[in-house]
This record gives C-alpha cells, sequence and structure tokens, in this order.
C-alpha cells in the first residue's frame, strides 16, 4: 500500500532523515519506535506531505506521493492524526469532525461517515456539542482520530497518541487503536510507548537518529534484549 525507497528530508540545513526505506501492507498495523529526536514525527510529516522530502521514492497504491500537493494527500487516502491532537478547541466535537469530511468526497457522505465515527465513538455522539478544548485528554483523542476517520481514510498515521496522558489514559488510547484495526483500518503509528505499541503492532521499525536500525515482527523486537534495555527499561 505504502511504499518508502531512499527517502531524506529535514529542516533548513538540518537532516533529519538519511536513506529512509519502509512499506506499510493493507490490513496491517505498523509501528515506528524511537527516542525523541530520532525523526519519527518527521517521518509522518513527509508521509502526509506537511515537510517535503529531499529524495528518493513515496508512493501510495502506486501514486507519487513526492508529486501530489500536501492538500491532496488527504484525497490519496491517508488521514493524519498529529501529535498532541490539534483540535480545534473553540469549536464542538461535531465540528471538528465536520473539518475532517472537508474533501469533496467526504463531504458528499458526511451524514453516514458521522454516524460511523459516533457508531464506534458513543461517547463523541454525548458530548458532540461540547467545545473539544474542554474535553479530557483521552476523549480529545478520541475526536482527533474520529476527524480522521471522517475522510473515509485507506491509511491511518498517529502519532505519539499517548504523549502527555496519565497511564490510565494511555491504556484507552491503545484500546482506540485497537478498535480502528478491527475496523480494518491499515494504521502507521509512531510512539515512545514501545512496550505498549508493540502489543497493537505486527510489524515494526526501529528508528535511530533519522536511520532505520531493526525491523521486523512486532513480538520480536519486543523480546529483543537490546530493545527491552534501551527503550522498555527491562
Amino acid at each position: 500500500m505504502l511504499e518508502l525507497s531512499n527517502v531524506n528530508a529535514g529542516y533548513g540545513a538540518f537532516q533529519a532523515l538519511f536513506g529512509l526505506s519502509m512499506r506499510v501492507e493493507a490490513g496491517e498495523a505498523v509501528a515506528v519506535i524511537g527516542a525523541n529526536g530520532a525523526g519519527k514525527t518527521t517521518l509522518l510529516r513527509v508521509i502526509s506531505g506537511l515537510v517535503p522530502a529531499r529524495g528518493g521514492e513515496m508512493t501510495m497504491e502506486g501514486r507519487d506521493l513526492r508529486l501530489t500537493p500536501a492538500h491532496r494527500i488527504v484525497e490519496a487516502g491517508i488521514a493524519h492524526v498529529p501529535e498532541s491532537r490539534r483540535l480545534f478547541p473553540r469549536l464542538s466535537v461535531e465540528d471538528n469532525l465536520r473539518m475532517g469530511a472537508f474533501v469533496p468526497a467526504a463531504r458528499a457522505k458526511f451524514a453516514e461517515r458521522l454516524e460511523y465515527v459516533y457508531a464506534l465513538f458513543p461517547r463523541l455522539k454525548e458530548r458532540r456539542q461540547q467545545l473539544a478544548g474542554t474535553m479530557s485528554g483521552g476523549e480529545q483523542q478520541m475526536c482527533a482520530i474520529g476527524r480522521a476517520l471522517m475522510s473515509g481514510p485507506k491509511l491511518v498515521l498517529l502519532d505519539e497518541p499517548s504523549m502527555g496522558l496519565a497511564p490510565v489514559i494511555v491504556a484507552q488510547v491503545f484500546d482506540l487503536v485497537k478498535r480502528i484495526r478491527s475496523e480494518g483500518y491499515t494504521v502507521l503509528i509512531v510512539e515512545q510507548n514501545v512496550a505498549q505499541v508493540l502489543k497493537v503492532a505486527d510489524r515494526a521499525y526501529l528508528l535511530e537518529v533519522g536511520r532505520i536500525k531493526a525491523s521486523g515482527r512486532a513480538g520480536d523486537l519486543a523480546a529483543s534484549d537490546e530493545i527491552r534495555k534501551a527503550y522498555m527499561g527491562l
């Protein structure tokens, strides 16, 4: 579905990704793990067109993402749930969801998509008129994921969904990830909480200073002594 080959990217004179190659197959949940500053957020921003790649190839179902303007990436079937959720705090939950359906194809199916998201996350329906900024962190993450699903995506990018949340809320957030996986969505998730994310992913890539250092089945990486010591405190 998604394939990156030898991708480089950065900000000004700073290079954040070095010759990165990876793939995500339809129906998979793939994790990208690594320490803060490894380049995980940059990777998702490159895929969604927010940061231009400086070299290499990126395709989504054969479509060249490097030739696709950022505002057309959603139409290619990619929805990005950004770090820190980035909701519109002074808009209601339902208006935030409406913003996720701005592309013409999604706009035409707004009512259908809205009912789908409310069925998936009943709490959002209960809070639909509440200002998004007044909800708890877990509820805001639910809303951010719901907003992404409003576009009817094929691939969902999740950037550090557990960041800044209390441990009990973190468990709820990973339950949300399991829920959207069970609905058949393909997921690419970057996360510092290695122990938790490897429980919900099929495969994983370890990113260190902008380079892929290891990859494989999530269970195999979770059992690696090196990764357990460096990233899981075990």
